[in-house]
């Protein structure tokens, strides 16, 4: 039996808010997610071929997104196949129960794995676990499933759900599909070119991957016990537990909701329990508002922040690191998650200016990394590739670095460190300063580019969630994972909150 309390207690000692060894820069040993990995092959996206793959992002945003259509019709077959209508989960769970959330997880690579080891161990005795967002990159195809699901998560005994994210749709949902809802592939359908925006997309549009179900068959004995298995109704789905609604919304390519998904969210949200949001996009984040739109009006935060709903946390994956911003709506406070740290390269947490979004104070935000680890780390980075040493900061130099630019003082302690124009013209070059030109880690570059920054090596700030639930709070606690044996054995916990459920 694990104590996560206690691992919460002692992971708090050892966080990054507390050292410069707890964020990892002190990695003198790697963790032995090492040994997990099936190949020493390093997923990147530096590749022109994986580029390619992926256009569809692109080509939806130039040319429309065709999510809402496609989602309708999987709806539609897995009613004919006699799923549940309402599209519920019904969790075999007391009243006290545990889970975990992993957001934007799917690389295959180095920095997926540092998280399995962690998760394993504080997830031991968790009743499932969500996926928000993002399964497999770079194409959601249901041939990349083995090293990219079943094998990392091989060893956690309890079932795995999840929401698709952009990146799952590539694929069309085909692989998404047949891996979480056991559904055949869709019957091709077959159009004349159009000169039309929607014609121009077909022409370009990637075709999903016909799936080899020998090797799928091969990888699913991976996860064959009969406690990890898990069959979802659709790719959005309600879970019912004694005092919780645990309700999973798919927002495809772009972040809209199409109609009928969106009159389901409004049934579903009517029932009286408290209600957690797992969605494929953040509602908020940075220092902006994203809520996704409703086909037939409104947004999915208009759905959540109605008292009768009773939402007390909206969770979100696509952005690869960790915030939260407890914002009061209606006269009570939502906890809005950003939670897609679980595998894929680190988003930037440097270039969000001080917070004051939703009303909140910038004391009263959290993220992960802290912004002057994410701004030395892209320093090292970009220093390194572009050979100019200049270049680089230490985790001190751009703590205060940030410190300044955001008015707060360093949540680190540490000697005071005197900033020279040397490093205040490398903070510029970086996006932790504004400057008309600035090296790629802003908001153009993070929509469409931000994959080139990819690494392999440690510190990763990847993180995963642990949520547990009693008839009276659910807790939620970020830990982090690092890619170093120390974070390894105790991992850190970065972030905490309580949500009363009363």
């Amino acid at each position: 039996m694990v104590d996560v309390g206690r691992a919460a207690e002692r992971g708090r000692e050892l966080s990054s808010r507390i050292s410069e060894e707890g964020a990892g820069w002190a990695c003198a040993q790697i963790g032995t997610f090492k040994e997990l990995r099936p190949n020493a092959e390093t997923f990147t996206w530096l590749s022109p071929r994986t580029v390619w793959r992926s256009r569809n992002e692109v080509l939806a945003g130039l040319f429309g997104d065709p999510s809402g259509q496609v989602r309708a019709r999987w709806v539609a077959a897995q009613r004919e196949r006699g799923v549940d209508s309402a599209f519920r989960i019904p969790m075999d769970v007391g009243p006290e129960f545990s889970f975990l959330v992993l957001g934007d997880t799917g690389e295959g690579d180095a920095s997926q794995y540092a998280v399995v080891p962690g998760m394993l161990k504080l997830g031991a005795d968790t009743d499932f676990a969500v996926i928000a967002s993002d399964v497999i990159y770079p194409t959601g195809s249901g041939n990349e499933y083995d090293d990219k699901f079943f094998r990392p998560y091989q060893d956690y005994r309890a079932p795995i759900y999840a929401v698709p994210g952009n990146h799952d749709w590539y694929d069309g949902l085909g692989g998404f599909m047949r891996v979480f809802c056991d559904a055949p592939a869709l019957k091709a359908e077959r159009e004349g070119f159009r000169l039309s925006p929607a014609g121009l997309r077909g022409l370009l549009w990637r075709r999903p991957e016909k799936i080899d179900e020998a090797g799928l068959a091969g990888a699913r004995e991976r996860r064959a016990l009969p406690e990890q298995q898990a069959v979802q109704p659709a790719p959005y789905w309600a879970m019912e537990t004694p005092g919780l609604l645990i309700v999973g919304v798919d927002t495809g390519i772009r972040g809209t909701i199409d109609r009928e998904q969106a009159g389901w969210l409004r049934e579903v949200s009517r029932d009286p329990r408290p209600k957690v949001l797992i969605t494929g996009k953040p509602i908020y984040t940075r220092n902006e508002y994203k809520p996704s739109a409703l086909e037939d009006g409104g947004t999915i935060d208009d759905i959540v922040t109605d008292p009768a709903h009773n939402y007390v946390a909206a969770i979100g994956g696509d952005v690869h690191n960790y915030q939260r911003f407890p914002i009061t709506a209606g006269g009570r406070t939502i906890q809005y998650i950003v939670a897609g740290g679980s595998g894929a390269f680190m988003h930037a947490t440097h270039t969000t200016p001080r917070v004051t979004v939703g009303g909140i104070d910038e004391g009263d935000y959290r993220c992960y990394p802290l912004r002057g680890d994410s701004l030395s780390f892209y320093s090292k980075l970009y220093s390194e590739r572009l050979r100019m040493r200049w270049l680089y900061l230490t985790p001190a130099e751009s703590a205060a670095l940030m410190s300044r630019r955001i008015g707060v003082t360093p949540v680190r302690d540490g000697p005071p460190v005197r900033v020279t124009r040397r490093m205040r013209w490398a903070a510029r070059i970086l996006g932790g300063w504004p400057m008309p030109f600035r090296l790629p880690v802003g908001r153009i570059f993070h929509r469409y580019l931000s994959e080139l920054s990819d690494w392999d090596t440690p510190p990763f700030f990847k993180s995963f969630l642990h949520i547990s639930v009693t008839p009276q709070a659910l807790r939620i606690r970020c830990f982090a994972a690092t890619g170093c044996l120390p974070q390894e054995i105790e991992p850190p916990l970065e972030d905490e909150v309580e949500i009363s459920l009363l």
